[in-house]
């Protein structure tokens, strides 16, 4: 299916989002609250794309809107630049103590705003996280509250027991709000502590008790080798290398 991007003319699969078709021919519409791994959400609005159809244009979300008919796409106009600016103004005056959203914040030459921005929170709800948990398996933290006061948390801020302490979370959160803390054999994340297990090998640690359980439990083989990701390859690739022998 042939659409328009930017004026230029691009084939693309029909049912992928124009976010997807925009990323695949090298043209960049900024995101937050997308990740490859989950597809979009539709959360941050930074993705606001002008869509024309015919003689109809609107804004929409381009990592949610897939593609099924020839449409004409335009990723940066005065209108979704307004958008874009407002998005970043009001989320950096949410998360000021976020060094990544300080730099977004400059990018776009915001003016001082009038609103009193929280120091402390680094979070902008993007909820990447939250999906993250839920791919897991785990769905130990969620959004709670609403309003001004939503936040991402565990059910009354107790230690999660539903929790693997795998580290998803922290890993995948683009302004480093979630606290996760290491020590030589212990992991503290959400309110509760977890016990490292150690590669029999190299010594790099394999991940939490609980999170190697968890992968034994879906088939996985971290439990049983007792070695990281890293030395599995290198035994893998020796195996290979003598099936070739």
């Amino acid at each position: 299916m042939r659409i328009i991007i930017d004026e230029k003319p691009v084939e693309v699969e029909p049912g992928i989002t124009i976010l997807e078709a925009a990323r695949q021919n090298g043209i960049d519409i900024p995101t937050l609250c997308y990740h490859e791994a989950f597809g979009g959400q539709g959360m941050c609005r930074m993705c606001m794309v002008e869509v024309k159809n015919g003689t109809s244009s609107r804004l929409v979300a381009s990592c949610t809107y897939p593609i099924s008919e020839e449409i004409e796409v335009r990723t940066s106009t005065p209108a979704i630049a307004r958008i874009r600016r407002n998005i970043i103004g009001l989320l950096y005056r949410r998360a000021p103590n976020s060094e990544f959203m300080r730099q977004w914040y400059e990018k776009y030459e915001q003016p001082q705003s009038r609103l009193s921005p929280d120091v402390e929170e680094s979070c902008i709800l993007c909820r990447l996280c939250v999906k993250a948990c839920e791919e897991m398996g785990s769905s130990a933290i969620a959004a709670v509250f609403r309003g001004t006061e939503k936040r991402i948390g565990t059910p009354y801020d107790d230690a999660a027991t539903a929790c693997i302490g795998c580290g998803a979370c922290a890993q995948i959160c683009p302004t480093g709000a979630i606290a996760m803390t290491e020590s030589e054999d212990r992991r503290t994340i959400w309110n509760r502590e977890f016990a490292l297990v150690r590669c029999q090998k190299c010594g790099r640690p394999v991940g939490t008790g609980e999170q190697l359980e968890y992968i034994a439990s879906k088939g996985g083989s971290a439990l049983e080798s007792g070695l990281c990701q890293v030395c599995r390859k290198k035994q893998a690739a020796v195996r290979v290398s003598e099936f070739y022998r």
